[in-house]
């Protein structure tokens, strides 16, 4: 099995835009770089920093829950640190992530964006050392197969953004569904780290959402329990060697 790695994208704040990247530095053991370090608190949700746990998706800010966030487009500039932020009618905020008052601009502007959706206080949580606002407490990295989404796209008549799938690698050059070959613990070769294969990713809601227009549009799970008897896609996996992965890298069992 081969393939190459055609898209890698990182997701500053969890339920907010993806952003694209050329590379990144897999760590054996760590999460994916940069991706899910905060989260949207809707009133309290019990995620206590000092001992971080996981937490349910539905009680963070998140499209499953708030379809209309994807109207909201940001940005997180690495070089300055500033994390740009913008409705669909030019409103936004500049504001940092990595202060206490920068995050409580956040949380006001996206408080005042979602109005009436929303009844609770948000509050933007930053991740503490060695956690991650992940949906899986050992979904380290997620893949996904692009043939698969195609696949999908076919079986339902329409196309299918793969970014809907909030994957941090898209792999290319593989037969749809060649993941279900992949059986867990096998070792999973990207660029130069070797990641280990844990499990499917089981969708939500969350993939109903059109990403330009904030709607729910398709019945993404319909379509796969339809069509393929199945409510997974893509794969969680950990990364066991260290390495660089870039786009154009080789994928390989």
């Amino acid at each position: 099995m081969n393939g190459r790695v055609d898209g890698i994208w990182r997701h500053p704040v969890k339920g907010l835009t993806p952003e694209p990247v050329a590379c990144a530095e897999l760590t054996a053991g760590a999460y994916f770089p940069g991706d899910r370090c905060y989260a949207i608190e809707v009133g309290p949700s019990g995620f206590d920093p000092a001992h971080p746990a996981p937490v349910p998706k539905q009680r963070f800010a998140v499209l499953a829950r708030f379809p209309s966030l994807a109207r909201v487009k940001t940005r997180l500039d690495d070089r300055t640190g500033v994390f740009h932020l913008t409705d669909a009618h030019g409103f936004g905020v500049e504001t940092r992530l990595d202060t206490a008052e920068g995050r409580e601009g956040l949380a006001a502007f996206l408080q005042a964006f979602l109005g009436e959706e929303v009844q609770q206080r948000l509050c933007v949580l930053e991740s503490p050392a060695g956690h991650r606002f992940m949906d899986h407490p050992a979904g380290h990295v997620s893949l996904v197969n692009l043939a698969s989404v195609l696949a999908l796209s076919k079986a339902i008549g329409q196309p299918v953004d793969p970014l809907r799938f909030r994957a941090n690698l898209y792999i290319d050059g593989l037969a749809a569904w060649a993941e279900d070959d992949w059986v867990p613990g096998a070792p999973l070769r990207l660029g130069e780290a070797e990641v280990s294969v844990f499990r499917p990713i089981v969708r939500c809601r969350a993939t109903e959402v059109d990403l330009t227009t904030g709607q729910r549009d398709i019945d993404i799970l319909e379509g796969l329990r339809k069509n393929f008897s199945r409510d997974t896609l893509g794969t969680y996996v950990s990364v066991s060697r260290s390495g660089r992965v870039a786009i154009g890298d080789g994928v390989s069992l």
